[in-house]
């Protein structure tokens, strides 16, 4: 989507200056990749118009591969309002109803074969019926190609409740191997929130690498077997909280994708998550490499006794 995020805060009908940018949460995990040295890709759909034109500018702009985007004409690029609230939070308007990314179907996904990582959110399938067919055949190309597959729930309580969530995206967790949810999230699912009861859940629906944000405390990190590791967040002084969890995992996946060990891979998602908040847009304050990297320098995680 596009984003139009008020300069000053206060309520969205006082705002008569805005800030453009681009949002989402797959093209911001896929940007923040990017810029920590990985190749990412991008699929969707945007309208044939204006707004579609500078996602696509700038998912390119960032080195995203915009190879599998499809310009719709028959519907419009969805349109995101934000409005900061006092002590950092936001208040989010969508207009993405007949959007064309909500117009997504299996037809949409290109060849997987060369896939390491496939990531996915529940924002899609929320969308629509054929998002949520595009979803199932992107899952089963990337088990061909034997390809890691990563969910993050993602939970938006504007675009369905949490029955109809449930209900879609249980059914999905044997297929992905790993899971980045926060606490709200894993009650949603599974009916718990405590860090190891969400990991019991979560390793029975089939999860080898499960991730459990903790807002601005920390994450938990939990391998396939054995205890969790305990990660406090980096600290910040927060601008505005969007996209954090993206960023998160956009870390984490970086780091599975060199090999490191759980609790790594999500110190580097505490990182990255931190740092997205200290600029006013969705992706924009996501740390490039070298600030990872000396960030990393420092710290500890500490294990679950």
């Amino acid at each position: 989507m596009v984003v139009l995020c008020a300069e000053q805060p206060g309520p969205l009908r006082h705002a008569d200056r805005f800030v453009r940018s681009v949002g989402g949460a797959e093209s911001n995990l896929a940007i923040g990749l990017s810029r920590l040295g990985h190749r990412a890709a991008w699929i969707g759909v945007v309208g044939a118009d204006p707004f579609g034109e500078l996602i696509l500018a700038t998912l390119r702009g960032e080195g995203v591969d915009v190879a599998g985007a499809r310009r719709d004409p028959g519907a419009p690029t969805g349109v995101l309002f934000k409005e900061r609230h006092a002590g950092g939070d936001s208040g989010i308007h969508y207009y993405r109803a007949g959007s064309a990314g909500s117009r997504l179907c299996p037809e949409d996904v290109p060849d997987l074969g060369r896939c390491r990582v496939l990531h996915l959110t529940g924002i899609t399938p929320a969308l629509s019926e054929s998002c949520h067919a595009a979803v199932r055949a992107a899952i089963g190309q990337a088990r061909q190609a034997g390809a890691l597959i990563s969910l993050d729930p993602n939970y938006r309580a504007r675009l369905w409740p949490p029955e109809r969530a449930r209900a879609a995206l249980l059914p999905l967790l044997p297929a992905c191997d790993a899971l980045l949810l926060g606490q709200g999230e894993a009650e949603l699912l599974f009916g718990v929130r405590e860090a190891e009861a969400v990991a019991r859940e979560a390793r029975a629906h089939g999860a080898r690498h499960i991730a459990l944000r903790c807002g601005a405390d920390g994450a938990w990190a939990f391998p396939a077997e054995g205890p969790g590791t305990w990660v406090p967040a980096h600290p910040v002084t927060p601008v505005e909280p969007t996209g954090a969890g993206d960023a998160f995992d956009a870390g984490f996946l970086a780091g599975l994708l060199e090999g490191r060990a759980d609790a790594d891979c999500v110190r580097m998602g505490t990182i990255c998550g931190a740092l997205a908040t200290t600029a006013l847009g969705d992706w924009e304050g996501s740390p490039d490499r070298a600030t990872l990297d000396r960030l990393l320098a420092g710290g500890a995680a500490l294990p679950l006794r």
